[in-house]
């Protein structure tokens, strides 16, 4: 594609970089065929080759965004499906990433919209402020049809969403160490996060546990947080930066000291970021470096036990394992092998699910700020999963599993809890009930042959 950035532009480093993946981009159109919006929307401005042309002409011309630039902006879920379809290997996600903080810079949304999004990256990075959040939001979620009935589609959305069961009592690790069984292998630091701690502490529970097992010392490290995923994706760049800084600074500090083999991460929406931050912190003198280490030690846990050779065992029962595989897993972070053989390792019988390459509609905050193209693509997506009949849905990232679990019956999981179960850890809280069943259904069966005999 070609360019008009004049030399003044190009002195920016983001113009100078966006400039380099416009100038990648051969306008084949095949991200269309895999991009979630234009496959429900069908118009070439919501497709990445499309929304490419709107930002190219957004900064070249240097001037604030319009209305309908940030609407098609908006709808993208930063999916990145595009990338892993493109041919010439467009960098897709520094551009949008770039967009937006332009679009946040430039651009003056309603005010409803401005407190909305200014509540969201207040809230989602604070583990206190979510925590309260979600209790209000288990509260409002009886009343979420009403809101959507009222046009209240936002709130509605966030009430839907909220956790329908009591949540876990407060856990925090920071600066704890958790020693390995035995000899010890090596060790990392996992990210504890800052939704995770609220809405799911069992996958990092999970993980530490299997880690241990296997002979890794896990640290959380001391002054960890937020990895400033939320608040990048919504064009908050100073936000984000200050927080990825923040989580540079307390790994290099374990670096430094006892060292470490990896940073795990259990958010595969955080993982894409994190291995991000070398890009991120290019230009920053201080950050540079250490940015780039880090980033050089992130891993998924999935991908960490793939390569350490785990000790496996088998699934205490056969269940046939849907598994999702997160967009920022497969086409983020390019993981897309080691959760499948990893299950399959352990005995369960793994399902590809059909149109994996489409998003769930989670995407971060997206099912917040886009509640309408959001529930689209969970029910495609749980319609697909439906269609296999498995007995659990696996996935690597908690935004996938809390949007799939909320269109679905279906237990939803994390990977990391399967595989902890399989190799002695407890049963995952949503699977309880199926194992009670399974194990009722053995005794009758041997209570059965005992009177046969």
């Amino acid at each position: 594609m070609q360019t008009n950035f004049s030399l003044g532009q190009l002195a920016d480093p983001q113009n100078y970089a966006s400039e380099k993946i416009l100038r990648a981009c051969v306008h084949c159109g095949f991200c269309t065929a895999t991009c979630p919006t234009y496959v429900l929307l069908g118009d070439e401005l919501d497709s990445p080759r499309g929304r490419i042309y709107l930002i190219k002409e957004m900064l070249e011309a240097g001037a604030p965004a319009t209305k309908e630039v940030v609407k098609h902006i908006d709808r993208c879920l930063s999916c990145l499906s595009c990338m892993t379809t493109c041919p010439s290997g467009v960098n897709y996600m520094h551009l949008v990433d770039h967009a937006r903080d332009h679009i946040e810079e430039t651009y003056k949304r309603p005010l409803a919209d401005r407190l909305l999004r200014w509540m969201l990256a207040t809230v989602l990075p604070n583990p206190a402020l979510f925590r309260a959040a979600s209790v209000a939001g288990f509260l409002a979620k009886p009343f979420a049809p009403l809101m959507r009935a009222l046009g209240l589609t936002r709130l509605a959305a966030m009430a839907q969403l909220s956790p329908g069961v009591k949540l876990a009592p407060p856990s925090d690790g920071a600066g704890k160490v958790f020693p390995a069984v035995g000899a010890r292998r090596g060790r990392v630091a996992l990210l504890y996060g800052c939704i995770n701690p609220v809405l799911a502490p069992s996958s990092n529970e999970a993980a530490i546990r299997m880690l241990n097992r296997n002979g890794i010392e896990v640290v959380v490290a001391k002054g960890e947080a937020c990895c400033g995923s939320l608040v990048h994706h919504l064009g908050k760049e100073e936000q984000a930066m200050a927080q990825a800084r923040n989580n540079i600074d307390a790994w290099t500090a374990e670096i430094t000291g006892e060292g470490l083999d990896a940073i795990l991460v259990t958010v595969s929406g955080c993982g894409t970021t994190i291995k991000d931050y070398g890009f991120m912190f290019r230009a920053d003198e201080v950050y540079a470096a250490r940015a780039a280490k880090v980033s050089g030690l992130a891993q998924d846990i999935t991908e960490y036990l793939a390569a350490i050779s785990v000790k496996t065992s088998r699934a205490p029962l056969p269940l046939k394992v849907a598994y999702h595989a997160a967009c920022s897993l497969q086409h983020g972070q390019r993981v897309v092998r080691e959760p499948k053989e990893l299950l399959s390792k352990f005995g369960f019988v793994v399902k590809d699910v059909p149109e994996a390459h489409l998003c769930c509609g989670s995407a971060g905050t997206y099912n917040i700020l886009q509640p309408e193209l959001a529930q689209q693509l969970r029910d495609r997506k749980v319609a697909n999963i439906e269609r296999l009949k498995p007995d659990v849905i696996a996935a690597g990232n908690i935004g996938c599993i809390t949007q799939i679990g909320s269109g679905t019956g279906i237990p939803v999981v994390h990977t990391i809890e399967l595989l902890d179960w399989a190799s002695g850890g407890p049963v995952p809280e949503p699977l309880k009930a199926l194992a009670a069943a399974a194990a009722e259904e053995v005794a009758t069966t041997e209570r059965e042959l005992a009177l046969q005999d």
